[in-house]
């Protein structure tokens, strides 16, 4: 079953996006240069359930990452910007069996209990005794969709005003299972890199660029212009994603619960499909659905090998 042919869903064999007289470039290793985000002008910084207030984060570019998987990828990215690392006895001894930690990054663990860091991250934070203090990594749009593209079956997940840390961490770490090579989210309306994103992710925020863009529909355009099939997700569109064609270059679209994609994020998408859904419940987490929208590509592409 075919999408029906719409002003904004271009048949895929009249389109010129992917090119298929194009010869596909074998894929090469996805690797990125990230920079410290610079901090913001404003000196008002949110801070999310579980976080500290700024005044113990430091600078508002800097944030206290925790938990051991987290805290593991941290220390494996050569990307990052290590401040500060503490560990109690038992944590350190933990990171100490992790193969993917240079001996110079554990060199950095002072020792510390579990109440100093408390005091540091939250007493609500499930830190598992070991926290870094790093800079937030800044990814640039047009450098990772350069390097991405180059495979012809690169997919990505772009969420829109999706506004829950824990929701974006679960998104990351389920992008990162299913191979996805970026999750980019608007620059506002969308949460920053924090502890509580970081802990969801368990540790895959150091492993998939995570992209605040500016304004989201010129973002979604430039990945049109990198050879990507647009594809949203919506509770109320008529065609199931099992339909849609998922292979090739795939962008997934995905809005906040209840209000879904807006009106020009759901317009410049290629094609709006949904998930199928028993009659009692109307939706699905983001973040869940993100999973199984991630899932059908992956079953999809692999049937096709």
């Amino acid at each position: 079953m075919k999408l029906p042919l719409t002003a904004s869903s271009p048949s895929r064999s009249q389109s010129q996006r992917p090119d298929a007289a194009q010869k596909p470039q074998p894929p090469k290793p996805e690797t990125y240069s990230a920079r410290p985000r610079p901090a913001p002008q404003s000196a008002a910084v949110q801070n999310e359930p579980g976080e500290t207030p700024v005044g113990r984060k430091g600078r508002a570019n800097e944030t206290w990452i925790y938990g051991h998987h987290p805290v593991t990828a941290v220390l494996a990215n050569v990307e990052r910007k290590v401040l500060r690392v503490l560990a109690t006895t038992e944590a350190l001894a933990k990171l100490g069996e992790e193969s993917s930690i240079p001996p110079r990054a554990l060199g950095q663990v002072k020792g510390a209990s579990r109440r100093d860091i408390d005091a540091l991250v939250g007493e609500g934070a499930v830190h598992q005794g070991v926290a870094v203090l790093t800079h937030a990594l800044d990814y640039d749009l047009q450098d990772v969709l350069e390097r991405i593209a180059v495979n012809p079956e690169s997919c990505i997940v772009v969420l829109d005003q999706v506004t829950d840390p824990h929701n974006v961490g679960a998104i990351l770490r389920s992008a990162a299972a299913f191979g996805a090579a970026a999750v980019i989210a608007p620059d506002r309306h969308a949460p920053d890199e924090s502890g509580a994103m970081a802990k969801s992710a368990s540790g895959a925020l150091d492993k998939i660029p995570y992209i605040k863009a500016g304004n989201l529909v010129r973002a979604l355009e430039l990945i049109k212009e990198h050879q990507f099939w647009l594809v949203g997700l919506d509770a109320e569109a008529p065609q199931q994603l099992s339909s849609v064609k998922l292979d090739g270059r795939i962008a997934l679209v995905l809005g906040a619960e209840g209000e879904g994609l807006r009106r020009l994020v759901r317009e410049t998408c290629d094609h709006v499909a949904s998930l199928p859904m028993a009659g009692n419940m109307e939706s699905l987490n983001v973040s869940n659905a993100t999973a199984v929208a991630l899932y059908e590509r992956a079953r999809q592409t692999s049937t096709k090998r």
